[in-house]
């Protein structure tokens, strides 16, 4: 691919949005003078984090250097300097979401997951409340789900559907679809009491933008849940009380911040390293006035209160609102570095980042899905493309021309070894990732008992897959970020009569000169089989291939005597374990095997554990040593 020649074309389409040219610098000059240490590397993780600029850093440094910030709940002259910048910079973040003081506050926490967490342990829940949100949610925000049943309420999910646009002269209903599973209530069985349609406060949750797939929602829906919540929910017993809305703002606000002047949202989230990369461990909970007026706050410590007494039940809480919710001494010099990374965001503005982010993740997706292998079977498969307004991030999975996957881990590993970071998996998002994957409950229960978790390398089962790829930008990424990508996945995704170094699913033996010639840059110099997961590998000369990749490859794991699956990080004699197959697998098929439950002593020299064909009582003895 001619890099000038594709840039040049990629100008003609989007060259009003990339690059800010009206800026006082330009996404060239921002990249050599403020990211030179991404030379050598492709960062398309921006959902993950996004990266701190040179600058920023030395203006953070030079500040730190020349200031004496002392504990701002002391009386002292430079606690008098940290309560100054603590103030400055709550003024900034509600500026930043056009928030009005009078009507919002800024509350600081260690992250947007805290922020959550406050939301759900303070919120009045009651045995008539309801938590309703969105399919495609970050599990910070799931996690809200257990406060409310702790309490009896009632929690359900919805999916927003994208089939008529919400606006304030169209009916909403069909946007808003509930699910048919609603969650179990703990107290009462999910069934609310007749007559019970009292004062109730429900909690109604959804990012501004989904970090699996890219979606934006329509901020609309805050209105709609709060002023016509019986008709979107159809009259339901759910629909009863005074709703709030949480929006989760973690993905969504680098690039589009909710615009709390217009869409009065009662809650927002976010963290600061998703805005621009420094501090983290810092986040914030911008709350309407009215509605931390309802958060009903059990723990106090020395920053909430005005008065305690050590022997008697008694304590004074401080009346402003931010000092109410924040527990201990704030993170002061970390908010102090926050007007120097608000300082590039403010130059650009976020609508030019917006543009420059959304223009490259477009032409990545306009040539993700242009990729066919010479059977003129597609390559990827994207998710969200049915929303009607998408972000910065692309989210796939990869086939091979007989239409089985790519496993992600593979394409992960590869990039890595490319220089290009990105990121792999459901991110967090079980329910965006069960509904774009089309996996159902008894999937998703099986994948479970298979041993699937968070973080592994089971990434295909059952063949499906249970993750996906994502790469997502951020402002300093550039064109030629997004091109290196796109190369990469052509010459190693892409089957073609000039491209067929990617493995398919057949029997390879050593040497292979054949494979060698047909793509000179790649030959296979070993093959290393892992029969159990985290222990050592053999080395052999040939080894059959399934659809899944090296036949008996990570098949099997090791159980402690509790029944904990074993691993590298939880165990380091797990490493120091070899194994070696004992009888030829390739005579045994795979849907044959089934696993006899032993327990394995990680103490003894040399353990063999024993498995056996359900057709043909053949036995293979699988030696760990």
């Amino acid at each position: 691919m001619n890099t000038e020649s594709e840039k040049e074309q990629f100008l003609k389409e989007f060259g009003s949005d990339y690059g800010y040219a009206n800026a006082p610098k330009n996404i060239d000059e921002i990249r050599a003078t403020e990211f030179k240490r991404l030379n050598d590397t492709v960062y398309l993780d921006h959902a993950g984090a996004t990266l701190y600029s040179e600058s920023q850093m030395e203006a953070v440094f030079k500040d730190l250097n020349s200031t004496v910030y002392g504990n701002p709940h002391s009386q002292s002259s430079c606690s008098l300097a940290s309560e100054d910048i603590v103030g400055k910079a709550r003024q900034q973040v509600l500026s930043f979401f056009n928030a009005s003081p009078r009507e919002y506050s800024c509350i600081f926490t260690s992250g947007a997951t805290a922020a959550l967490k406050l939301v759900g342990e303070t919120f009045p829940w009651s045995s008539n409340s309801s938590f309703m949100y969105s399919m495609e949610n970050h599990n910070s925000v799931l996690g809200i789900r257990e406060y409310a049943l702790s309490k009896g309420a009632a929690a359900f999910a919805v999916d927003i559907e994208e089939g008529t646009h919400v606006g304030e002269s169209e009916s909403p209903k069909s946007n808003l679809k509930l699910t048919q599973h609603h969650i179990q209530r703990r107290n009462e069985g999910g069934v609310l009491k007749e007559g019970m349609t009292g004062n109730a406060y429900n909690l109604f949750a959804f990012p501004s933008e989904c970090n699996f797939s890219g979606r934006k929602f329509d901020p609309n829906l805050i209105k709609i849940i709060k002023e016509e919540s019986e008709r979107v929910l159809e009259s339901s017993q759910y629909c009863r009380g005074c709703w709030l809305v949480l929006i989760d703002a973690a993905k969504g606000c680098a690039t589009n911040p909710p615009n709390l002047s217009k869409f009065k949202a009662d809650f927002v989230v976010f963290s600061f390293y998703k805005l621009f990369g420094y501090p983290t461990g810092l986040g914030a909970l911008i709350v309407r006035n009215d509605a931390a007026k309802l958060m009903k706050k059990t723990y106090f410590s020395g920053g909430t209160v005005a008065a305690a007494i050590a022997d008697v039940d008694f304590f004074k809480r401080r009346e402003g609102v931010e000092e109410f919710f924040e527990d201990g001494t704030i993170s002061f010099l970390s908010i102090a570095a926050i007007q120097h990374g608000f300082k590039i965001i403010n130059m650009l503005t976020t609508s030019s980042i917006f543009r420059h982010t959304t223009s490259i993740a477009a032409y990545v997706r306009n040539k993700l899905l242009a990729l066919k292998h010479e059977n003129g079977e597609f390559v990827c498969t994207l998710y969200g493309l049915l929303s009607s307004e998408m972000g910065p991030t692309v989210s796939f999975n990869m086939k091979r021309p007989d239409g089985t996957w790519y496993g992600y881990r593979e394409v992960e590993k590869l990039a890595t070894l490319a220089g290009i970071q990105l990121r792999t998996g459901c991110f967090c998002n079980p329910g965006a990732c069960a509904k774009y994957l089309g996996l159902s409950h008894l999937d998703l229960l099986s994948n479970i008992e298979a041993g699937h978790v968070c973080w592994d390398d089971r990434d295909i089962l059952h063949g499906k897959p249970t993750g996906a790829v994502r790469v997502s930008f951020g402002y300093m990424s550039t064109f030629e970020d997004a091109m290196k990508f796109v190369n990469f996945v052509e010459n190693n995704f892409v089957i073609s009569s000039s491209n067929r170094c990617a493995l398919q699913p057949r029997s390879i033996s050593l040497p292979v000169e054949g494979i060698a010639k047909a793509a000179a840059r790649h030959f296979l110099t070993s093959i290393t089989v892992y029969p159990i997961k985290s222990c050592a590998g053999f080395s052999v000369d040939q080894w059959p291939l399934t659809s899944t990749g090296l036949l008996h490859d990570r098949e099997w794991i090791l159980k402690s005597t509790t029944g904990e699956i074993l691993t590298q990080k939880k165990s380091h004699l797990v490493a120091r374990r070899n194994c070696r197959l004992n009888s030829n697998p390739a005579h045994l098929s795979l849907k044959e095997m089934k696993w006899i439950s032993k327990i394995i002593d990680m103490k003894s020299e040399v353990t063999t554990m024993r498995l056996i064909s359900g057709s043909a009582g053949r036995l293979i003895d699988l030696a760990l040593y």
